[in-house]
């Protein structure tokens, strides 16, 4: 089969699209034939290397939305044929094993759908470790990123009142998401304030621009600061969540809900074909994208 692979860290360049041996799920996985996968900033980190004490050069790829055509033993709740969505191991390829995965919902497609898997575990995942819920007040750093946009969803669907910042030509995005829109850069607090004169219960960073000073004053309480993306924020007494060892099923499964209701919309802003898999972390890494990326596999 096809799949995207590097043998040394580096810029997009050192992704190569070869052929490798189809992978098969073990016990508690399936396998897909993929049809897109989504883009995520931890790939382009792992690219340049930035993780290497945990991730040698190999595969990549983590979400992918695709065709159920292998069931590891003890899989019960799905069968080859089925369309699913969910995370895995080196899903830019031709065939991928998911080790969590949730029905694909009928009315959205597979690009769009290879996009749910990460945005939807870590949204949930922040909006808990925040304990975000109605009648809260919630600032959304970096807001119509994939994170973001799935967290202002989400915390809107709970009752939530949803500040959100981003970049001056998502306003009006934010805007049809539920969220109240603010922009980056200098004055933010005092915009936030004259947003939410009665202050803001909680404050989730999916940007890392370097604002965990101001959301913890926002706040008045660093243990209502969480980042996904900013690792000095222990620093400042916040903290920093990862979905380590954390089962995403049950947080997939709540996304398709919502989604299949109406209730969430998660849009792919950007395609690219698997080949042009280092275009498409390019296009990941500006920081400016509207939802989410995707790579299409014929």
């Amino acid at each position: 089969m096809k799949a995207v692979r590097f043998t040394r860290y580096g810029g997009p360049e050192v992704l190569e699209l070869v052929d490798v041996a189809a992978p098969h799920a073990r016990a508690g996985q399936v396998r897909v034939a993929v049809r897109a996968a989504g883009v995520n900033g931890l790939e382009w980190k792992i690219r340049q290397g930035l993780l290497r004490h945990v991730r040698p050069p190999a595969g990549i790829g983590g979400d992918a939305a695709g065709i159920v055509d292998e069931v590891g033993d003890g899989v019960t709740d799905v069968q080859v044929g089925d369309a699913v969505f969910g995370s895995g191991l080196e899903t830019y390829a031709e065939h991928a094993v998911l080790t969590s995965w949730a029905p694909k919902p009928r009315e959205v497609s597979f690009e769009d759908a290879a996009g749910f898997a990460t945005p939807f575990e870590t949204a949930l995942r922040v909006l808990a470790d925040t304990g975000v819920r109605g009648g809260h007040t919630v600032l959304v750093n970096g807001a119509s990123g994939g994170v973001g946009s799935a967290a202002v969803q989400f915390a809107v669907d709970r009752g939530a009142t949803v500040i959100g910042v981003a970049g001056p030509s998502n306003q009006d995005y934010l805007a049809s998401l539920g969220a109240v829109p603010t922009t980056y850069g200098p004055g933010l607090a005092d915009r936030v304030r004259a947003l939410a004169p009665r202050g803001i219960d909680a404050a989730v960073d999916a940007a890392g621009s370097g604002i965990i000073a101001e959301l913890v004053e926002l706040t008045g309480d660093p243990g209502r600061v969480v980042s996904i993306a900013d690792f000095s924020a222990p620093s400042h007494g916040a903290r920093v969540s990862t979905g380590l060892g954390r089962d995403r099923t049950p947080a997939l499964r709540e996304g398709a809900r919502l989604v299949a209701a109406g209730r969430l919309v998660l849009p792919v802003t950007q395609t690219f074909p698997l080949v042009e898999a280092g275009a498409a972390q390019v296009a990941n890494a500006t920081g400016h994208v509207r939802g989410r990326v995707v790579v299409t596999v014929p």
